[in-house]
């Protein structure tokens, strides 16, 4: 692995020196940025809860007139040195952690057998939606959950995408991933934001807890994902609609055993995880009115088949003469819709308002389980767009409308950013949660942070 890993830095620092000598020559063309990522915690004894300094590299190139080729690269030094003995002091992965990540690698064939048609081959993003950042039709590829406050972060996935245009106004988009990728999960101090729970008879609570994925066989039938989104503009508005055909990103607890371990309750929990087959049909709009911004978009998520979760407590009855098995249906076989309504506007004093109300965040299922969110955004804009403040950027999450005061949150995230020359851009900003219940940023209390971030263009 160690040596796997040498060759493809030595070939990406060869590639990088090879792109910057010769683009002007060959017409490839390198960009892409540095950024530094710095959060920390406001509770004493004020933890470090993010360190990510990121380089992402970009080459582009035409081939031929008709064809272009496009890569996407992260290379990062990630994370805090998680250091417990002597002998993690041998290993640099350990004491100065980092990674690389392919983001996209792909080619894009433009009129391939007739001039309407183009085709793009390899790792892609296939953005699906209109929505600002939280759009219920974007599941083709991967949700990146690695940062839970990066909303809207996907990785790429290796795939085919056809675009057939009838005309300039529409469009059909046709995409086939052969490999099925799961989400992956947050990490550092959201790790647990995102954790299946199970729940347990009265008096027990879990000491050990073990678990095993079951994923997908990789083959034609089991691990693709399919779907197609028709495009159009008529009337001043920009629509869509879609289906895909594919597996929730999230694992579903479907097997548990209940293990005593001693006589104060304390059990182990076995358990088991699966991705369910699920169909979503989309729509979506976009328009201006007025000088403002109105969109819209909806997802209608129909469960290839009902989802029961199984809890095997045979070894907590003495003498049970046969498994005792209990039996709770946590996703039924019955459509549920999410969706998103928002409008923005930008005033003649150059301050910007931003409002979206969200129904069902990314993690939630089931028509039982959707939550409200309203997010807003108002930013002030001085010297010439040099400098933004962004006095009021948040929301609020409602769970329970009957009882609000115990089951709700409110997440507010001031920003202050200031371009330093025309590429650089230095942002200062805070996260402050305040919340009741089992929402996702409730959990997000003792969490509150200031965060640092300087971003350089090339």
């Amino acid at each position: 692995m160690k040596k796997a890993l040498s060759i493809i830095m030595v070939m990406a620092g060869l590639l990088l020196f090879t792109a910057a000598g010769a683009q002007n020559a060959n017409g490839l063309k390198l960009s892409g940025y540095l950024q530094t990522d710095q959060r920390l915690l406001l509770k004493s004894p004020n933890n470090w809860a993010w360190n990510e300094n990121r380089l992402n590299l970009q080459l582009d190139k035409s081939i031929g007139g008709k064809a272009k080729f496009h890569t996407e690269i992260w290379l990062r030094n990630m994370g805090i040195p998680q250091i417990g003995q002597s002998a993690d002091l041998f290993n640099k992965r350990i004491v100065d952690p980092w990674n690389l990540e392919i983001r996209s690698a792909n080619v894009q064939i433009n009129g391939l057998f007739t001039k309407n048609l183009d085709v793009v081959i390899g790792r892609q993003r296939i953005a699906w939606g209109t929505a600002d950042r939280f759009n219920p039709t974007d599941n083709v590829n991967p949700y990146d959950l690695e940062d839970i406050l990066d909303f809207g972060r996907h990785r790429g996935s290796d795939a085919v995408a056809l675009q057939y245009y009838f005309s300039p106004d529409y469009s059909l988009q046709v995409v086939y991933v052969p490999f099925y990728q799961p989400w992956n999960m947050p990490v550092g101090v959201f790790a647990n934001a995102l954790q299946p729970q199970t729940p347990l008879p009265g008096g027990l609570h879990p000491v050990i807890v073990s678990d095993e994925v079951v994923m997908p066989q990789y083959n034609l039938k089991e691990s693709a994902t399919a779907g197609a989104r028709f495009k159009g503009f008529a009337g001043g508005i920009d629509f869509s609609l879609s289906y895909l055909y594919g597996r929730d990103g999230l694992p579903y607890n479907i097997n548990n055993r209940l293990i005593p371990v001693d006589t104060a309750g304390g059990v182990r929990i076995e358990t088991q995880l699966a991705y369910p087959r699920q169909h979503i049909f989309g729509a979506d709009f976009a328009t201006n009115i007025l000088g403002a911004g109105f969109w819209g978009e909806a997802a209608l998520f129909l469960p290839q088949d009902s989802v029961v979760m199984h809890t095997d407590i045979t070894a907590l009855i003495p003498g049970a003469p046969s498994p005792v098995v209990i039996d709770s249906t946590i996703l039924e076989k019955k459509p549920y819709i999410k969706f998103v309504l928002g409008s923005d506007y930008s005033f003649a004093n150059n301050s910007y308002l931003n409002f979206q109300y969200l129904h069902g965040f990314i993690n939630e299922h089931g028509s039982k389980n959707l939550n409200d969110y309203f997010i807003l955004r108002y930013e002030m804009n001085f010297f010439d767009n040099k400098l933004k403040i962004a006095p009021l950027s948040g929301g609020v999450a409602i769970n329970d409308w009957k009882n609000i005061n115990e089951d709700y949150a409110v997440f507010y995230v001031p920003q202050i950013s200031y371009m330093a020359t025309d590429n650089l851009q230095l942002e200062l900003s805070a996260g402050i949660f305040v919340g009741k219940g089992e929402n996702f940023f409730s959990k997000l209390n003792d969490y509150n942070m200031a965060i640092f971030k300087m971003k350089y263009n090339f």
